[in-house]
């Protein structure tokens, strides 16, 4: 780094003072809080995205956006040249930038950064970031924010997206740097292109007339940009009827009383729903689009019986494995052995004990990881074909690049001796699916889509799907503490260890800010309260005995 690169860096942060008092962390939703507190972190964040574009030769993502929080809040997320999440390396050094005191530290930080991993100004490749942002009111300033983080590094440019949906611009990242058309357009134009494909009459299954009565899905946009995207979208489905309630257009507030976290949280309907939709496929999804919920209104009650991630998941992965079980005698020879597709499926500790048994009963390898998209998406990277999903809706389905070609393979053979074989159906179902679900993060708008097309080959109803298990009663709270880190968990957080004799108690029992989340099943809804409850009571008392020694 040369004296004029530092005199830039120093000039261009004394304008972005942090605020006192405030200590910001990155996890998986990046940096989050009270919008009027995040201008320096923006600012200092252009910088890292510039960095880690410099680092991997790649384009690089900002998005500017607080999800399912109140409106008033805003936040800003990296997203990898894969289209994935910033690495688990850098976010030390995320959080070590946003709280940097002043610009000397600041400067300080970025230097020893540089050293340790290498990074060169000097060579022929300079960072290029692409800018999105949610439909908050304050992302428009965040963005001149990071946009001066970002020409704060020579030879650094930005090309600013406008408003899109958080999925948009992870898919338009990862396109990129794949060297396919990458524009807004190109994703409507996938995606619509994509459903298409699947329902085509002769993929679908014989026997199969299609939905007659409840062909509407009425989504829910929370009042966010996903239901502006999907407004263009869904013009392009042929065949499938949307209607669209709480846009970004209408009076309603962002996330207040509408949204995926709070149909999902509160098991009730959104604001614009009711007793006229008793029957109906709804759908909601939440303020940046990254998180699909359906629901079914109950007749004479705000209530709803919810069908979630879980039931996502499980919708996927019988889909799915029904496709590779038609092709399982069918093989392609690779340079050493037959190839058979490993299709595994990935949860946390918060899914429901009653889609864990589902899957499982279909012969599924399901497995558990630590709470946090960047941790599911790791594991069913693993796969040939991975499917996760939280409970919260959000989730997507990797396809591996060596299933891809073998299913490229077999539709290539397949298309010159068995055209219109229930072989090549299988085939080009999955081809198509590997196309419609956004590969790089959870997607509401390619997830509806994905939904609406194995419904339509299913020929179910909502109800039908709905009942491919019971889900066990269930409570989630939080427990207020000083110091979350004093729990510590094992065995992907189904385990307490720490403090020291807490998951004994517990098992008596049961038989982003400082809080313990507890998450409770049991045989009915009161038993699953109560557990739940006397947990809480449990952390609290012990937490309580460790602060005293």
């Amino acid at each position: 780094m040369n004296q004029q690169q530092r005199n830039l860096i120093l000039q261009s942060s004394s304008n972005f003072a942090p605020p006192k008092g405030v200590r910001l962390l990155y996890g998986t939703a990046g940096f989050r809080t009270d919008a009027t507190l995040l201008r320096s972190t923006l600012y200092r964040i252009g910088i890292l995205a510039a960095l880690r574009s410099l680092k991997t030769q790649s384009l690089i993502g900002l998005m500017i956006t607080a999800s399912h929080n109140k409106v008033s809040d805003n936040g800003v997320k990296i997203a990898d040249p894969n289209g994935g999440m910033l690495s688990q390396n850098w976010e030390p050094f995320a959080d070590s930038l946003a709280n940097a005191a002043d610009p000397l530290q600041l400067l300080q930080l970025i230097e020893e950064f540089v050293r340790k991993e290498n990074i060169s100004f000097d060579n022929a490749y300079s960072a290029e970031i692409l800018l999105g942002r949610d439909t908050r009111p304050s992302g428009e300033s965040l963005l001149e924010a990071a946009k001066q983080g970002i020409s704060s590094i020579t030879g650094a440019i930005y090309h600013d997206m406008g408003i899109l949906t958080t999925p948009q611009l992870y898919w338009m990242v990862r396109a990129r740097n794949m060297g396919m058309n990458s524009t807004e357009q190109d994703y409507i134009e996938q995606l619509s292109h994509s459903y298409e494909l699947m329902c085509l009459v002769e993929l679908i299954p014989d026997g199969i007339k299609g939905r007659k009565s409840y062909d509407k899905v009425v989504v829910d946009g929370a009042n966010g940009v996903g239901g502006d995207k999907l407004e263009v979208l869904k013009d392009m489905c042929g065949g499938l009827s949307i209607e669209l309630r709480n846009s970004s257009k209408g009076e309603g507030i962002l996330n207040e009383g509408v949204g995926a976290d709070f149909v999902q949280k509160e098991k009730v309907m959104p604001s614009g729903f009711g007793p006229n939709d008793v029957g109906l496929r709804c759908a909601s999804f939440d303020g940046d689009a990254d998180r699909l919920v359906y629901f079914l209104v109950q007749p004479d009650s705000k209530a709803i019986d919810l069908v979630d991630g879980d039931k996502m998941l499980s919708l996927f992965a019988l889909f799915i494995k029904e496709q590779l079980d038609v092709l399982k005698d069918i093989e392609i020879e690779k340079p050493c052995e037959p190839y058979h597709p490993r299709l595994g499926v990935v949860q946390t500790a918060y899914a429901n004990g009653a889609s864990t048994d589902y899957l499982k009963n279909l012969g599924l390898d399901v497995v558990f990881t630590l709470t946090g998209v960047k941790y599911l998406h790791e594991k069913a990277s693993e796969y040939d074909i991975g499917i996760y999903f939280e409970a919260n809706g959000h989730g997507t389905i990797l396809f591996s690049d060596s299933v891809l070609s073998w299913l490229e393979a077999r539709n290539s053979e397949l298309s010159s001796s068995s055209t219109g074989s229930e072989n090549q159906k299988a085939v080009l179902r999955l081809l198509a699916a590997s196309k419609l679900i956004n590969q790089a993060v959870g997607d509401a708008l390619s997830g509806l889509l994905l939904v609406e097309a194995i419904l339509l080959h299913t020929g179910w109803s909502i109800q039908k799907w709905n009942e491919l298990y019971k889900d066990l009663p269930s409570r989630q709270l939080k427990v207020k503490v000083v110091d979350r880190t004093a729990v510590v968990t094992a065995n992907a957080e189904t385990i307490v260890v720490q403090p020291a004799g807490i998951q004994d108690a517990i098992d008596s029992a049961t038989g982003t800010e400082d809080v313990i989340r507890v998450y409770a099943e049991a045989t009915t809804q009161e038993e699953a309260d109560n557990l739940a409850s006397d947990v809480a009571k449990l952390v609290d008392q012990f937490l309580e005995l460790g602060s005293s020694h």
